[in-house]
């Protein structure tokens, strides 16, 4: 298989990195971790780059999620930081915003079931990025998925899938809010289903408890984990991900 992914997760609100908990973004509170005294998201690319070699990094920018007030000048900063590949989740809403984040230089962009407006993001999105930059994250709460497409919301996730297959997404993430930052362990059934029918990449995030999980992905052959809570509070020795590598 491919080499696995490990990729740190950075939560953005009001421009600070937060400790995101079961979707509940109102109660979001500054990042504290064990391997960075901050809450600057420059700071902890830098010293995960620097310090522990990681160069892939998930974002979401919650303040485009939630107020519709991107992080841009941010963004532009943080792409400035040399040998670092992004992934970015701004909450894209439609074509607009599509157009918008493909001027930037992201290594691939998240369309979140969560905040496109319609199918019709999806197709424009293979069509305008192609499909090795996009990712459509599956997002969902206690195993049902969360949309404002209405055909989608609380649908059975393996179904959806089905149907994205047809719109030919090759890449996606599989993200139960209610399992972020809880350390609940252990792969769900439903998550082994999708990989068994969809051809192409899946990433999981949320829920991700120490390094037994992770081996666990990396057995049942997952192309890899978005970790935050595990690896920031020292869950997760950073010293033994390289054997999963």
């Amino acid at each position: 298989m491919s080499s696995f992914r490990i990729i740190p997760v950075i939560d953005i609100l009001d421009s600070k990195a937060v400790h995101a908990i079961k979707g509940e973004r109102a109660k979001y509170k500054p990042l504290i971790s064990k391997l960075i005294n901050s809450s600057d998201p420059i700071e902890i690319i830098k010293v995960l780059k620097q310090k522990f070699n990681f160069r892939e990094f998930y974002i979401a920018d919650l303040d485009a999620i939630i107020k519709y007030s991107p992080n841009l000048q941010l963004l532009s900063t943080i792409l400035k930081i040399p040998e670092i590949d992004l992934i970015l989740d701004p909450g894209i809403k439609d074509i607009e915003d599509l157009l918008k984040y493909s001027k930037y230089n992201i290594k691939k962009l998240i369309l979140g079931l969560e905040t496109i407006n319609d199918y019709n993001v999806i197709y424009e999105g293979l069509r305008i990025l192609g499909k090795s930059k996009l990712i459509v994250s599956l997002d969902m709460f206690k195993g049902k998925i969360i949309s404002k497409i209405k055909d989608l919301r609380n649908q059975n996730p393996i179904n959806v899938v089905n149907k994205l297959k047809r719109f030919g997404v090759e890449e996606l993430i599989l993200l139960d809010l209610f399992r972020v930052g809880q350390k609940i362990g252990g792969i769900p059934q439903v998550y082994l289903k999708i990989l068994k029918s969809f051809k192409g990449a899946v990433l999981v995030g949320g829920g991700i408890k120490d390094l037994m999980d992770l081996t666990s992905y990396y057995n049942n052959k997952f192309s890899g984990v978005l970790i935050a809570t595990a690896l920031y509070d020292g869950s997760i020795k950073i010293d033994k991900l390289k054997v999963l590598k």
